[in-house]
């Protein structure tokens, strides 16, 4: 199975891609990783590596700005290590790609190149979120889709309940609508909309969930205007990082703290996890018609290596296959 990364894409690229990719190949057997990107500052990276036959140099010497408007970067970049990436997935050079680039580069670039899966109207962009109780919640959209109509969110609760049934098991996701408050008449008249549709449908749905609620656990998936979406995961990434921030500060603070600290370490490391993106490697944009996973802008190593294990374990079941074909009763019975 052959997997595309773009090598030049995120902060911390391209040593935290070629780690990220390096150590999954390690891992998984049968896995082939194809890095796109210029080759003179991947090759370096490479020296004091064991020779890997399953890696694939693939140069794009282009790269797209985490600034710059998506629309025109994917025209006048077609030589850049995202576009060129999708185009292998398009030309089922590979399976799927996995990308911590300019979001909306990347969601434009999987229009135009890959397209939307029959019977979607936009895709969206989701989000793994850690939770108090229970595996997580899948949070969609968070960007990509600013305006969207009450039938595009009714299809990413459908999009995102199969997500977690098949990758994740989960029998009957439970999902909710993040909204202002948890009465039906609540919110705007999207969200009013949105709610009776929802409630209409043969989703498990659990009604609205305010902002406060999104992390206690009460669903599995959360469906949200991108706007939206894209406020609470940013707030709820900065408030994790700011809390962790503080915890370090005060347990150091003194000779007592440290010791408090000390005796303390395990559950601390537990929660830092429990909070750490990086665990929870990235999320696919679901609704295009091939796999295309983003992970977040400042990933490291770990972050790129948990992305590439979920796409491979993605294909590997054929869950996009099984989605589509979901997709289509879905659509055949409204």
């Amino acid at each position: 199975m052959k997997i595309a990364v773009d090598a030049m894409g995120g902060d911390n690229a391209p040593l935290a891609p070629v780690q990220g990719a390096l150590s999954a190949l390690e891992e998984i057997g049968d896995l082939e990783i194809v890095l796109v990107g210029d080759v003179d500052r991947i090759k370096p990276l490479l020296r004091d590596k064991p020779r890997q036959t399953r890696l694939i140099l693939h140069h794009a010497p282009d790269v797209i700005g985490m600034g710059e408007a998506p629309v025109q970067a994917v025209r006048r970049k077609p030589d850049s290590s995202m576009v060129q990436a999708i185009k292998l997935v398009k030309q089922q050079e590979a399976m799927a790609v996995i990308s911590a680039g300019n979001t909306g580069a990347l969601m434009t670039a999987g229009l135009f190149i890959i397209g939307r899966m029959p019977g979607i109207e936009r895709p969206a962009l989701s989000a793994l979120l850690p939770v108090m109780k229970g595996w997580g919640v899948l949070l969609l959209d968070v960007g990509a889709n600013l305006d969207p109509k009450p039938s595009q969110l009714v299809q990413y609760g459908v999009m995102g309940a199969y997500y977690c049934q098949e990758v994740y098991g989960i029998p009957n996701p439970r999902v909710g609508l993040l909204n202002v408050g948890e009465e039906p008449r609540k919110g705007t008249p999207l969200a009013r909309e949105t709610y009776e549709r929802l409630r209409q449908s043969d989703l498990n749905f659990v009604g609205n969930i305010e902002s406060r609620e999104l992390l206690q656990g009460r669903a599995d998936v959360v469906v949200s205007d991108g706007f939206s979406g894209n406020i609470a995961l940013k707030l709820t990434e900065g408030l994790a990082r700011d809390l962790m921030g503080e915890f370090k500060k005060v347990l150091l603070a003194n000779f007592k703290t440290k010791i408090a600290a000390w005796m303390l370490k395990d559950g601390l490391m537990a929660l830092k996890r429990r909070m750490d993106y990086e665990e929870y490697g990235g999320a696919p944009l679901l609704g295009l018609d091939q796999i295309v996973y983003k992970v977040h802008g400042a990933s490291q190593q770990r972050a790129f290596h948990t992305a590439i294990t979920l796409a491979y374990s993605y294909c590997h079941k054929h869950t996009q296959d099984r989605i589509r074909e979901r997709v289509r009763e879905e659509e055949a019975n409204q």
